[in-house]
């Protein structure tokens, strides 16, 4: 597992964001809190969008991928630090760092993807109408997930493979709250050139080409848009992507924001603080962003909540039917 690490390291240090034990109460309740709100509200999103037949779109269907890579995306490194604040510990294994890492960028690499397919899922509802269902038939949908999750893959063992060749110095603590790919590569003792080359590259090919692509999407549905008469029309079809548009936005600009806070204040705690807004702050909010903004899945939500209204009825009733506490009878049926 470990070829390239010829120091021997078996285990870094995570940066805790506050060495007062007064405050380690305080932050274990917050991540805790904003962890189980992200897992129960996506995973409820999947629910309702899983069993609801109105559901059963192309969007919808991205959506559900987008809340089930949201929910992992946060596990990777939030159970992780809830565990060193309870434990009072900051130790994370190398393997469990490089585990931590490849998972972590996988995640976040399937993100982007999936907000790409989305706004073009949005591009053909919206500039193409007549032939939606046809480009986006759901053979297509599901080859468009398939082919996002192994480019994630590829990208993130990429990164995991070029930081296993690199050797260690006793210096292991890492100035941030998980194992992210930069720090890693900054503690190194070994050149780190090809390093850093493939990770500009990889941003700029597989970053930068879906910002591209949501950029040139949102164009032309702005167009088109446009190009509509009446203005409940304009309505009508900007709200379509509105709730998208505000994931996208709020994805990319905490990133933005992280990597400018890392450059003006070179602060590893002002970093690792900005860090806490997209691994930890928007999965949370996005099942609320769509939920909220979104009619059709606050009626499925209605729905939803209904039916296990009527399903816990049903059961409360049966068990208080007398008839079926005892043992059934044995029916009075004679032989002729």
């Amino acid at each position: 597992m470990d070829p390239g690490n010829d120091t021997g390291i078996s285990e870094f240090l995570l940066m805790r964001f506050s060495e007062k034990p007064e405050l380690q109460p305080l932050i274990f309740g917050l991540f805790l809190s904003m962890y189980l709100i992200t897992v129960f509200g996506n995973l409820l999103l999947i629910l309702v969008v899983s069993s609801d037949s109105h559901l059963h779109t192309p969007m919808y269907f991205f959506l559900a991928n987008l809340s089930f890579a949201d929910i992992c995306f946060t596990s990777t490194t939030v159970p992780k630090m809830l565990w060193n604040i309870q434990t009072q510990s900051k130790v994370i294994t190398y393997d469990g760092c490089i585990s931590q890492m490849y998972f972590f960028t996988l995640f976040a690499g399937l993100d982007l993807f999936l907000l790409t397919l989305m706004a073009y899922d949005r591009f053909v509802a919206i500039c193409h109408p007549l032939h939606y269902m046809v480009i986006m038939n759901p053979r297509l949908c599901g080859l468009l997930v398939l082919v996002s999750w192994i480019l994630s893959i590829l990208h993130s063992l990429l990164h995991t493979s070029m930081v296993l060749r690199l050797s260690f110095c006793t210096e292991v603590e890492i100035p941030h709250f998980f194992c992210e790919l930069n720090q890693m590569i900054e503690l190194a003792c070994s050149d780190t050139f090809l390093n850093n080359m493939v990770i500009y590259f990889a941003a700029m090919l597989l970053a930068g080409g879906p910002f591209l692509g949501i950029l040139y999407s949102y164009c032309k549905i702005v167009s088109s848009i446009l190009g509509i008469s009446s203005a409940q029309g304009k309505y009508k079809s900007f709200s379509t992507c509105a709730s998208h548009l505000s994931v996208v936005s709020l994805f990319y600009c905490t990133s933005l924001g992280v990597y400018l806070s890392s450059v003006v204040t070179q602060s590893s705690r002002a970093s690792a603080v900005a860090s806490v807004m997209y691994t930890v702050v928007t999965p949370m909010l996005n099942p609320f962003i769509y939920s909220l903004r979104n009619r059709d899945i606050k009626e499925a939500l209605v729905r939803f909540s209904g039916m296990a209204a009527l399903k816990g009825t049903i059961i409360l009733e049966l068990k208080k039917c007398p008839r079926l506490q005892g043992p059934m009878p044995e029916p009075n049926v004679e032989i002729l």
